[in-house]
């Protein structure tokens, strides 16, 4: 299998945990930060982004969940894909107090990437459809930096959903217990996201108090920087690589962040 242009100057392997194998992309040296692509799949931007950890000094874990690695953005796209995850197995698109089964194979590749890296633990991002996964994530003492960027799961169907955070009870009370012993969350979002309500915003606020920083950018009309209401995809597709612009300042506290928790002085 050729390697996509997006992709090139990634290793690949394959990881198998119990039954299932997927393939994983992965570059850099460093501490260990797992990047959990957004729908419709590891697109060049997402690339880009893992791109930028292995520059500052990370390695960059990328699994294949779904899509076409190296295919860029389309209409058709995100929506088959969107599709292809509510009839999956893997992914619990309605469920608001259980995780997707997915995140058992990310816990198992969590601990693989902090054996091979070191270090005080392994940064985690989640997108969109992945983002709360990050919070599940926390059950397993590896994650030391779980970023939840657009945490678009459960699909926010009703009032009940859109403050739901697709994790169980039990889960959710070691996630408050990491929380409050210093293992802070940190959460992107754009202000007018339908698909990231503010009402679970204002849930991880409630929930895990001083341990949840969320950053909630502006983008209701006449916003100061003409970001679209459309916008979505906090450090991918919607970022704005320009100094002084939301989103860039949104990335750069994303790295900061993991350079806090995984480099430390």
């Amino acid at each position: 299998m050729s390697t996509p242009p997006a992709l090139e100057g990634f290793d690949r392997f394959p990881f198998t945990v119990e039954y299932a194998t997927r393939r994983v992309y992965h570059r850099g040296e460093g501490p260990a930060v797992v990047v959990v692509h957004e729908v419709p799949g590891i697109t060049p931007a997402v690339a880009g982004f893992a791109r930028r950890l292995a520059d500052a000094g990370f390695s960059a874990w990328l699994p294949h969940l779904f899509g076409t690695p190296g295919k860029d953005y389309s209409s058709s796209y995100i929506g088959g894909q969107i599709l292809r995850a509510c009839i999956s197995r893997e992914f619990h698109v309605l469920a608001s107090r259980g995780s997707s089964p997915i995140t058992s194979w990310l816990r198992a590749l969590c601990r693989h990437a902090h054996a091979e890296c070191g270090g005080p633990g392994v940064g985690f991002i989640g997108m969109c459809l992945t983002g709360n996964f990050a919070l599940s994530m926390m059950v397993d003492e590896s994650v030391m930096a779980p970023v939840l960027s657009q945490p678009s799961l459960p699909f926010p169907v009703s009032a009940e959903r859109r403050r739901a955070l697709h994790l169980s009870e039990y889960d959710l009370e070691v996630v408050k217990k990491r929380a409050a012993a210093g293992v802070g969350v940190l959460g992107l979002r754009f202000s007018a996201d339908a698909m990231c309500p503010g009402e679970r915003f204002e849930r991880l606020r409630q929930e895990l108090g001083d341990g949840f920083e969320g950053i909630e950018i502006d983008n209701s009309p006449n916003n100061p920087h003409g970001i679209p209401r459309s916008a979505h995809s906090v450090v991918t597709k919607d970022l704005v690589d320009e100094a002084g612009h939301p989103t860039r300042e949104a990335l750069d506290r994303v790295l900061g962040f993991f350079a806090e928790r995984l480099q430390p002085a």
